[in-house]
């Protein structure tokens, strides 16, 4: 089934900071508003023109976070509120519920992606059985039923590693690059992001060279082998995004609503998808997902692209994807990925997309395609292809 093209008039985001760092005061709500606004602003579209507005958020704990941002933003009080756990996908499913609520006609505007304040979480404890008992500290859900479908994130990307040979060293290559990348190519993505708090630039990049990734601890290892046999395909810090605070939203437009509104929109979505896969190896999602949407999308294959982001959670999963696809892993994340930017959950996938986005606007041409790809955990992944009108 193909998705009807939605047009995208317009992108923003906020800058990533890490867990407890700049935006450790903030809820999800007040780093996304100023976002929203910059959005519609540079759309030129009155805020009373919004019909719908889509969140991707994954530890907001609870009540209805789009509906906080709707209100805090200002849009109208009519305007209809979704909130979206998928967890890494949710800011990605956020943009394809979104474009479904305008293929149905049940909305003509809508604004979707992702917010995440990681450092402002809530606390989440199991109640206890028998009341006297003490609750039991949750800090991460169930993303599976069976205990063997569901293994630590950590440890299902450095088992992964170490079944298929991708090295520390690799890994921690793959990640210095994409460092190097958000680091020395800052300025280009000036314009993507709203500034928040006074923080206009991604917070968490840094140079780093081979010697001083070789110094940091392990933090997992594959428990499927001995250590002696894993530990050259181990993670270390560098190789997982670290827990971050951010934004990211685009506003969506029914091709009639934005001629009779006379918006000029730079780019159009042809597929975006949402898929399931093996939970207890979740990063093989987003290699999915890509592939279906560029089926939809009526792309044989990658060859079509012009540009390519993937929230990479992890420098595996990035190594992984690019073979998958028969990719060099230098044609992902032109101005670095998720494992230098950081990883607000329920942003990180809509992050990827404005990256994308700002990427087609700057240097494609007329016809130019992209694709924006995350996996999640349980299993998930989500994608989308762009076109440049």
């Amino acid at each position: 089934m193909h998705t009807p093209a939605t047009l995208i008039a317009a992108w923003a985001r906020s800058a990533v900071a890490p867990r407890n760092g700049a935006f450790k005061a903030l809820h999800a709500h007040d780093i996304a508003s100023p976002v929203v606004q910059a959005l519609l602003r540079r759309a030129g579209v009155d805020v009373t023109c919004v019909n719908a507005i889509v969140v991707g958020n994954a530890l907001g704990g609870g009540g209805n976070p789009a509906r906080m941002l709707t209100l805090h933003a200002g849009l109208p009080q009519t305007c209809a509120a979704y909130t979206v756990d998928t967890q890494c996908c949710a800011g990605l499913d956020a943009v394809t519920m979104g474009i479904g609520l305008i293929a149905s006609g049940q909305a003509e505007v809508v604004i979707a992606g992702g917010m995440e304040a990681w450092s402002r979480s809530p606390i989440r404890m199991h109640r206890p059985l028998i009341a006297s008992d003490t609750p039991v500290a949750n800090e991460r859900p169930a993303f599976a039923p069976k205990p063997e479908q569901d293994p630590d994130m950590l440890l299902s990307a450095a088992r992964y590693a170490a079944k298929f040979g991708y090295t520390r060293a690799q890994q921690e290559a793959y990640a210095c690059e994409s460092h190097q990348r958000a680091v020395t190519q800052q300025t280009k993505m000036a314009n993507e992001i709203v500034s928040v708090l006074g923080i206009s630039r991604d917070v968490y990049p840094r140079l780093i060279d081979a010697a001083r990734a070789q110094r940091m601890p392990i933090v997992a290892r594959s428990d499927e082998q001995t250590a002696s046999e894993v530990d050259a395909f181990a993670l270390s810090p560098l190789t997982i995004s670290a827990q971050a605070d951010g934004a990211a939203f685009v506003l969506l437009m029914a091709p009639d609503a934005a001629a009779r509104m006379n918006v000029q929109a730079k780019v159009v979505c042809l597929a975006s998808t949402s898929v399931g896969s093996a939970p207890e190896v979740p990063l093989l999602a987003a290699e999915l997902a890509a592939r279906e949407a560029l089926q939809r999308a009526g792309l044989q294959d990658v060859n079509g692209l012009q540009f390519i982001e993937l929230h990479d959670a992890f420098a595996v999963q990035g190594l992984s994807f690019a073979d998958g696809l028969s990719l060099a892993p230098e044609r992902l994340n032109s101005l670095g990925g998720g494992i230098a930017r950081g990883h607000p959950i329920g942003a990180s996938a809509a992050i990827a997309l404005v990256r994308l986005l700002a990427d087609i606007e700057r240097e494609g041409i007329s016809g130019s395609y992209g694709l924006v790809a995350v996996a999640g955990a349980g299993g998930l992944g989500a994608a989308a292809v762009v076109r440049k009108l």
